[in-house]
């Protein structure tokens, strides 16, 4: 055996019999402190404990992240949630509000074609009547019917039941809407 191996041997049986003079851990003594004991001193040492400081160090930052974490997290709870809960109440509103007004301009167009249709037929009737008058008057040849015009036999109109407006947009509802503009 060499000197250098007899020393080694020796500070290793040295730390051996200090762990084993050395009474029970107490609570408070950590891992690493045991650890360090059984280490030689040197560049070892040095090594372990800038390993663990910056291990701490990360824990430390991953502590701060999850504390930042729970933090908007329970921001989300308690504050935006409730208020993304409120607007879809008033989105639903207002998508029930378009869908009145949807079915509302189908109606009135339904009725306003309609009465295109009974405007149209009643044009054409109109124009009939009034252009075979014309001709059977022309061509009797008669001077003094030539330039006057005769109005065609009155015909009355009456009006199919439809919607009323006010039904749907009460008066005092529109006049107050606008007015404050």
């Amino acid at each position: 055996m060499s000197a250098g191996g007899g020393r080694e041997e020796g500070a290793a049986a040295a730390v051996l019999q200090l762990l084993r003079e050395q009474p029970e851990p107490q609570a408070e003594e950590s891992g690493a402190q045991r650890f360090a004991l059984c280490l030689p001193p040197g560049e070892e040492v040095k090594e372990v404990e800038e390993t663990i400081e910056e291990m701490l160090i990360r824990l430390d930052e991953f502590c701060g992240m999850t504390d930042v974490i729970r933090s908007d997290t329970s921001q989300i709870l308690d504050e935006t949630i409730p208020l993304i809960k409120a607007k879809v109440v008033e989105m639903n509103n207002i998508y029930a509000k378009i869908d009145k007004l949807e079915a509302f301009v189908k109606m009135v167009g339904r009725h306003v074609s309609f009465l295109e249709e009974q405007v149209l037929q009643a044009e054409g009737n109109h124009s009939t009547v009034f252009h075979a008058v014309r001709k059977l008057l022309q061509s009797a040849a008669i001077p003094s019917f030539k330039n006057k015009h005769t109005p065609a036999a009155q015909h009355t109109y009456d009006l199919p039941k439809l919607y009323r407006t006010e039904d749907y947009f009460p008066r005092n509802y529109v006049g107050t809407r606008y007015q404050s503009h």
